[in-house]
């Protein structure tokens, strides 16, 4: 039950502001606070929206379509239960309203009771002359029950209703993506442009499929299409420049790019991306110029900030990467992916207590990469903390409990503490998984080759 705000309704509007500020009381009928309502709902202004049906009601007491939108607030607020009740009341009143279904099917939706919502959806179908809004929101009832392949098909019977419904659209490409069905996708697409040669929407996520596909031609060609379709499409033009740079054509990503800047406002992808093609054009001073305004952009973007230090860290300027990885996690303490970094730049400058500081922070984050146990355990190897050595290996043997080089690097820390016992234990496993992995003892451990235990397991 949506209205367009027309000039009456405008005006409708502005009346009800400037009596609510006079603090005089004046007649709407019934529509006019319909509209008035349906505007506040849909801009948030729940205050207002409360106000009006407040208001609405004391003029028309016995309208069921401000009473449904009164239903459509107590929802909002969560009061399911004095929604059911006003709800069942209007039934009773108007038991063919598809509205009153639609609240209802709202109730349970919130209430996480998917499968009921979708019923009372169903029935609303079945007496509702607007058949698109009722499809759609069924196809979002099923996302929530992650019935991909149904909410597909209720959205597409959504857009068949109504062509210009975008967001039906995009909802069913987002379920042939997730259904990993792009050739499916692409089918659909074409059939819809078959009908809508010009829409833009529709030859962006064509483009889209086929670059999923890495058909890079096919998916230049689309998005060429959109353009013609849209000539100010930010979106293609951002999405035509990424299949250039497949395609090496660094050269024409960028003036794809700037067009993009050109249209619109500035964005942090947009500069990452010139940065990124500068660098491979070998043209350094623009590639940092751009990553720097990455940042400056967007400083929560973690590609802008990961690009500028691996920037440094390929030009072997560890100690200018450093800096930009220490700016990072001042401003992002919580990525792991920045004190990996943090980790491996510290490493590479024999900073060996920060760069064991760094790995720690990435594990306690949820950074259980093969690798950040094994450096950690390096590290901690070199700082001679065994004990912490022991901890770290034995904790990533959780993740990866058949991997050779945690084990032998166990075993050699246990023979390391002369704990022959566990020491044997975790060489043998280590032998069984991978004997030629033996010369990680022999290049971390080799006090402990010649030990006798050492040697009969060998042999």
């Amino acid at each position: 039950m949506h209205f367009e705000l027309n000039s009456d309704g405008f005006m409708s509007v502005k009346k009800f502001e400037l009596m609510l500020k006079s603090n005089e009381v004046g007649f709407f009928d019934s529509e006019e606070f319909q509209q008035i309502v349906e505007h506040y709902l849909e801009a948030g202004k729940m205050i207002m929206a409360r106000k009006a049906v407040q208001l609405g009601l004391s003029q028309h007491p016995s309208s069921v379509e401000i009473k449904l939108l009164q239903a459509e607030i107590l929802v909002f607020d969560n009061e399911f239960e004095r929604a059911h009740d006003l709800l069942n009341n209007l039934y009773e009143i108007q038991p063919h309203n598809s509205e009153i279904y639609i609240q209802k099917a709202n109730i349970f939706s919130k209430t996480d009771d998917h499968e009921k919502a979708i019923d009372l959806l169903q029935q609303a179908l079945e007496l509702t002359e607007d058949q698109a809004d009722v499809y759609n929101l069924i196809g979002m009832e099923n996302l929530f029950i992650e019935d991909y392949k149904l909410a597909k098909l209720n959205f597409i019977k959504c857009l068949e209703l109504d062509e210009t419904d975008y967001s039906a659209l995009y909802n069913i490409i987002y379920c042939f993506d997730f259904l990993k069905e792009n050739t499916e996708a692409i089918e659909f697409l074409n059939n819809f442009l078959n009908s809508n040669p010009y829409s833009e929407v529709a030859w962006h996520q064509v483009g889209k499929q086929y670059f999923d596909l890495k058909m890079y031609e096919k998916a230049l060609a689309a998005f060429d299409f959109a353009i013609i379709s849209d000539e100010l499409f930010v979106g293609a033009y951002l999405e035509k420049g990424k299949v250039l740079e497949k395609l090496g054509k660094y050269n024409q990503a960028i003036e794809n790019y700037q067009i993009t800047l050109e249209l619109d406002d500035p964005t942090s992808f947009a500069y990452l991306r010139l940065g990124k093609c500068y660098q491979k054009l070998g043209a350094y001073d623009l590639a940092v110029k751009f990553y720097k305004k990455t940042v400056k952009e967007d400083p929560l973007l973690d590609k802008g900030w990961i690009a500028l230090v691996d920037f440094y860290s390929k030009q072997l300027n560890y100690q200018k990467a450093l800096s930009y990885i220490e700016k990072a996690t001042e401003i992002d303490s919580e990525n792991a992916l920045y004190w990996i970094r943090y980790a491996k730049l510290n490493k590479k400058l024999n900073f060996f207590e920060e760069a064991e500081y760094g790995y720690r922070k990435a594990v306690d984050l949820g950074n259980y990469e093969l690798e950040t146990w094994l450096q950690r355990s390096d590290i901690l190897l070199q700082l001679g903390e065994l004990d912490g050595l022991i901890s770290n290996l034995e904790h990533g043997l959780e993740f990866y409990p058949d991997d050779a080089e945690l084990e032998y690097r166990l075993a050699g820390a246990y023979f390391k503490l002369q704990d022959i016992t566990k020491g044997r234990f975790h060489l043998q496993n280590a032998f069984k998984i991978d004997p030629e992995f033996f010369i990680i003892i022999e290049e971390l451990y080799p006090e402990i080759v010649g030990m006798d235990e050492v040697k009969l397991i060998i042999t």
